[in-house]
């Protein structure tokens, strides 16, 4: 058994986040982190960094001159399709917008390579948490191994294991899944659909559905097809069978433009169901010693555009609030909490319209009518 400064559960884009910007301070920590290795699954694709909360996290981490490295031009480029193709809304990217695009591994590792090292622990998935009284905790490994902590964070995303120490809420379906696709080397063998996605992303909606699609590194063409279907519907697709998976999930697509519907089915890879589940738009807890969350282990909620910014910020927040606080953790966590719940509270009610937009029955038009008539959302 050993004892840690602060302990952070999760090597995601908060837990290092966090790390770095105590680092930053001169204050060690530890990350725990259930994958074997940096490499141990692909990290997702594209993310847009926003000014007001993703890059002043990377700022407070002292490494914002590092990531506009990472920022792919062009790729702020916005497009909104009819199920025809009919291009309704085209915003270019001329290089002023506030939400630059990077690859989420390419960012994950640039904070892991700012962390000394040593700090991110591979291959140790918690198995679970209990308080030992007094503001301390014991985190027990799945390999047998414990650790005990004065300061115990929870970055470890929508099933956290640390959160039961806080709150008895979990998260529920949404009543949305995402099926995941790929197209690689576009421009060569998927002419047509890398057309209609453009030079960034690309959103083709309906009612209840939608197919959107993001234009990566090295010409890949990264897809989310969203589908309103209880979780059911999806368990009864065998999707170890490629071929039936993406006819079945294209059938939903039935009479939209070819060129669209060969993101599902001229797909490069296996198609990927993602469920998206949600924590209530107010969870807060009360105050408990020695412990708190950050990301999506707080405050999880389908996707917005925020949820890794949010993160970031939190981790940022966090660590300025214990550095601030360097001899009262109950003091640094007060604060932090104080704020994290209502920018939450907004975050999570802000995504909620936005998911009205792009899949209410007003569905594509009402997302347009938002971008030419009123302030941006997406």
């Amino acid at each position: 058994m050993t004892t840690a400064d602060v302990t952070i559960i999760g090597a995601g884009l908060g837990g290092l986040t966090l790390a770095r910007v105590l680092h930053v301070h001169g204050i060690p920590a530890t990350v725990y982190e259930a994958e074997v290795s940096p490499t141990a699954r692909a990290q997702g694709g594209m993310l847009d960094i926003h000014d007001y909360n993703g890059q002043p996290a990377l700022r407070a981490a002292g490494l914002l001159d590092e990531f506009r490295g990472l920022v792919l031009a062009g790729r702020q480029t916005m497009r909104v399709l009819d199920r025809d193709g009919t291009v309704l809304f085209d915003q270019p990217d001329d290089g002023t917008g506030g939400r630059p695009e990077v690859q989420r591994g390419e960012l994950r590792q640039l904070l892991l390579d700012s962390l000394p090292a040593g700090t991110v622990r591979w291959g140790r998935k918690v198995g679970g948490t209990r308080s030992l009284g007094q503001g301390r905790h014991e985190v027990s490994f799945a390999d047998g191994g414990t650790v005990v902590t004065g300061l115990l964070v929870g970055a470890d995303g929508a099933w956290s294991r640390v959160r039961p120490l806080l709150s008895a809420a979990t998260p529920e379906y949404t009543g949305m899944s995402f099926v995941e696709t790929y197209l690689f080397d576009a421009d060569t063998r998927h002419p047509a659909a890398r057309k209609a996605v453009g030079g960034g992303s690309m959103l083709a909606l309906a009612p209840g559905k939608g197919i959107q699609a993001h234009r990566e590194r090295d010409d890949t063409l990264h897809t989310y097809v969203a589908l309103t279907r209880p979780q059911e519907w999806f368990a009864a697709i065998d999707f170890t069978d490629t071929s039936a998976a993406r006819t079945r999930i294209a059938r939903e697509f039935d009479g939209w433009a070819a060129e669209l519907t060969a993101l599902i089915t001229d797909c490069d890879s296996g198609p990927v169901p993602r469920p998206l589940n949600a924590l209530p738009h107010e969870h807060r807890w009360d105050r408990v010693p020695g412990v708190t969350l950050l990301g999506d282990a707080a405050h999880l909620s389908a996707p917005n555009g925020e949820g890794a910014n949010l993160a970031m910020y939190d981790g940022a927040e966090l660590g300025k609030a214990i550095a601030a606080h360097p001899d009262d953790v109950e003091a640094a966590l007060t604060e932090y909490e104080a704020a994290l719940f209502p920018r939450s509270a907004e975050a999570a009610v802000d995504g909620a319209g936005l998911h009205g937009l792009l899949f209410g029955d007003d569905a594509p038009h009402g997302l347009v009518s938002a971008f030419t008539e009123g302030p941006q959302t997406s």
